[in-house]
């Protein structure tokens, strides 16, 4: 009797998935007699392969130290931009108590000038650096910082600064060492291997009916199954919150 698996749209898989499943289902194979069951060559020209996919989920990992260097520099811009703004926006109360700090603070932020937030990764965190530095160093400026309740920010800003700078040098050594390819080229070619190797595995599921293919195919299935019911829940949570932060590559269901 004929196995058939279910197959999953490998289009809806994110690359810091497709890796984990191709994986999974080359574990599932290779616990069978794949010469017996007449799977093997297919089941090689699908191994092949898989160096490749290893390296899809290198990238990615590079790619979201990227992503979070990038809302990292964002929130640091912010909070630089919130300390300017409050400052200016002390200077226009009329509180006997604010004019001498706001003094202190207008000369202060006039020597890093408001385009810190402007500048590139390395400079604004130079910049920011310096900024903070000349803020530990001076007790007007502490003074003021704290009569005009900005500690806060000053003090986020260096803690956002700090994970900047530390992420900045581990993305810098990772970019080092992974290589650049062309993820949706190995999606493509590694779809198509995987494809022929379940349509061989149904082929000769029919063609060979004293071999248990059976006992294999509910294992596939299980992995399968389980991989499609996620990516269901996952496409109803974002048509729920009508929100969807990333965008798989195109791919055909294997």
């Amino acid at each position: 009797m004929k196995s058939k698996i279910k197959r999953v749209q490998s289009a809806r898989l994110l690359n810091s998935e497709y890796p984990l499943f191709v994986s999974q289902l080359l574990a599932i194979f290779q616990k069978y007699d794949l010469a017996l069951l007449h799977l093997k060559k297919a089941f090689e020209k699908l191994l092949a392969l898989w160096p490749m996919v290893a390296k899809i989920k290198e990238q990615e990992l590079s790619n979201s130290l990227s992503n979070l260097l990038q809302e990292l520099d964002t929130e640091r811009d912010t909070l630089i931009k919130a300390i300017f703004a409050n400052v200016k926006t002390m200077s226009k109360l009329t509180l006997a108590s604010l004019p001498p700090h706001v003094a202190v603070m207008k000369r202060f932020l006039k020597t890093f000038g408001s385009d810190i937030s402007k500048a590139n990764y390395r400079s604004s965190t130079k910049l920011t650096n310096d900024l903070l530095a000349d803020y530990d160093a001076k007790e007007d400026v502490k003074t003021a910082v704290e009569a005009l309740n900005l500690k806060f920010y000053f003090e986020h800003l260096r803690t956002v600064n700090n994970r900047f700078s530390e992420m900045y040098m581990r993305r810098n050594e990772d970019d080092a060492v992974v290589e650049k390819i062309d993820s949706r080229a190995i999606r493509i070619e590694t779809d198509k291997a995987l494809t022929d190797l379940l349509n061989a595995f149904e082929f000769c599921s029919g063609e060979y009916e004293e071999l248990d293919y059976q006992t294999l195919a509910n294992e596939l299935n299980e992995l399968t199954g389980k991989c499609k019911s996620d990516l269901k829940a996952r496409a109803t949570r974002s048509k729920e919150d009508k929100n969807v932060s990333k965008e798989p590559i195109a791919g055909a269901a294997i």
